[in-house]
C-alpha cells in the first residue's frame, strides 16, 4: 500500500475544502508554523482552494531559515582552519553569512562535507582521530534528539575530535512572540507536526489559553492540511481555542518521552537570536555545562565572530506572516536560489524558495 495516496486524494481533499467554505462566515487568518507546511500549500495550490476570507501566511517554521547570520559566519571561520573536517546537512551550505557560504570555503579547499545525520559526522571523527570534525547542529526539537545522542556517544567513548556548532531553536517561544506582537495578524496556528510527535502538544496549552488562539498541531500532505484548515476554521468560528491534534496517526499528547529525556540530558533551555526576527527569550537549547568540551563555537573561540544581514533582504518580515514572498521587490531579480539574499530562498523548507519553485513566472518583478 502507498501509505501517501489516502492523503493525496483529489476527491477527499474537494469534500474537505468544500466543508471549509460551508463553515465560514467571516476572514480569517490562519499561519502554518512548518515549512513544509507551506511547500505542500503552495506546491499543490491549496490556499487557491479556499474561500477568498481564508488568509494562510507563512511562520518561522525553517531553522534553517532562522539560523542568524553571527553562526554562519562562526560556522564559516571554523570550517576555514586547516585539520578541521565542517560536517553540515546540505541547505546549510548555501545559506549565505555576511560575505559569503559555506560552498565558497569548500571551493577553496575546505574539507567541508554534506552528512545525513549528526551520528555520520561521529563516524567520521572515529574514522579521522588526526582532524577536529565539527557537525553544524541546526534544528528545531525535531532533530535534537539525533544531536544530543551524537554528544552523549562521543563522551562515552572520549572522542576529543568531535564537536557540533549549535543553532537549536523552539518553537513555542517563537509562537509568543508573534502573538505578544502588536503587529500581530494570526487568528490560529497550524503547528508542526515532526516538532509535536517529539514534544508533544503541553507547551501548545498555555499558549492557546493566555492569547486565545485555536492551535491545530497539523501534517504535511494535501488532506492532512486541508483538514487541519477545516479544524481551526471550525474552533473559530465557535469561539473556541484549544490544542486539537489532526496528526493522530503519529503525534501522541506527551510526545516522545525517551527523546524528551535525551534533549534534557544534553542541553539546556537558553535565549536565542532568529535571523530577521531578533532575539527570542528561552527560543533556543545550547550544550549543558557538563558537555562544554563538544561546543564548537568554544573549542574554536568563535563566539564574538558575525557580521550585519543583508539590508534587501526582507524574509525577517516574511518569517514572521508579514510579508508575502512575492511583495518582496527584490524576489526573482536581485534574489534567486542561485543568487540568495537570504535563507529563505536557499532553504528546501524556505518560503522564498517555494514560491520561486512554484509560482515565480506569476510573481517575478
Amino acid at each position: 500500500m502507498k501509505f501517501v495516496d489516502e492523503f493525496r486524494d483529489g476527491q477527499a481533499a474537494k469534500t474537505l475544502a468544500e466543508a471549509i467554505h460551508r463553515k465560514v462566515t467571516r476572514p480569517w487568518t490562519l499561519m502554518e508554523v512548518c515549512g513544509g507546511q507551506t511547500h505542500a500549500i503552495v506546491r499543490f495550490g491549496l490556499d487557491e482552494l479556499l474561500p477568498k476570507g481564508i488568509s494562510l501566511i507563512h511562520g518561522p517554521g525553517c531553522p534553517v531559515c532562522v539560523t542568524p547570520v553571527a553562526l554562519i559566519d562562526q560556522a564559516l571561520a571554523i570550517a576555514a582552519r586547516p585539520g578541521v573536517t565542517f560536517c553540515s546537512f546540505g541547505d546549510m551550505l548555501r545559506v549565505p553569512g555576511s560575505a559569503e557560504d559555506l560552498f565558497s570555503v569548500k571551493s577553496r579547499g575546505g574539507d567541508v562535507r554534506i552528512v545525513y545525520s549528526p551520528l555520520d559526522a561521529l563516524a567520521l571523527a572515529r574514522e579521522l582521530p588526526e582532524r577536529e570534525v565539527v557537525f553544524f547542529a541546526v534544528g528545531f526539537e525535531t532533530t535534537a534528539p539525533a544531536n544530543a545522542l551524537a554528544v552523549s556517544q562521543a563522551k562515552k567513548e572520549n572522542l576529543k575530535n568531535f564537536s557540533i556548532l549549535v543553532s537549536h531553536v523552539r518553537v513555542p517561544p517563537a509562537l509568543e512572540a508573534i502573538l505578544a506582537s502588536p503587529l500581530r495578524r494570526v487568528d490560529a496556528f497550524l503547528a508542526a507536526g515532526h516538532v509535536c510527535s517529539i514534544m508533544g502538544m503541553e507547551e501548545y496549552l498555555p499558549l492557546a489559553a493566555r492569547h486565545h488562539v485555536p492551535i491545530v498541531v497539523t501534517a504535511f500532505e494535501p488532506v492532512d492540511l486541508l483538514q487541519g484548515i477545516l479544524m481551526a476554521v471550525s474552533q473559530l468560528e465557535e469561539g473556541r481555542a484549544e490544542v486539537e491534534n489532526q496528526y493522530a496517526r503519529l503525534v501522541k499528547a506527551g510526545g516522545n518521552r525517551p527523546a524528551q529525556a535525551l534533549i534534557q540530558e544534553v542541553f539546556q533551555v537558553v535565549d536565542r537570536t532568529w535571523r530577521g526576527i531578533g532575539g527570542i527569550p528561552d527560543s533556543g537549547f545550547g550544550l549543558r555545562d557538563e558537555y562544554a568540551d563538544y561546543d564548537a563555537s568554544h573549542r574554536f573561540h568563535v563566539e564574538d565572530i558575525g557580521g550585519p544581514e543583508s539590508p534587501d533582504c526582507q524574509s525577517g518580515l516574511v518569517l514572521q506572516g508579514l510579508l508575502k514572498p512575492v511583495e518582496c521587490p527584490a524576489f526573482g531579480n536581485r534574489c534567486t536560489p542561485d543568487h540568495p539574499l537570504g535563507a529563505t530562498m536557499v532553504s528546501s523548507e524556505g518560503a522564498c524558495a517555494a514560491y520561486y519553485r512554484y509560482r515565480r513566472f506569476d510573481h517575478v518583478h
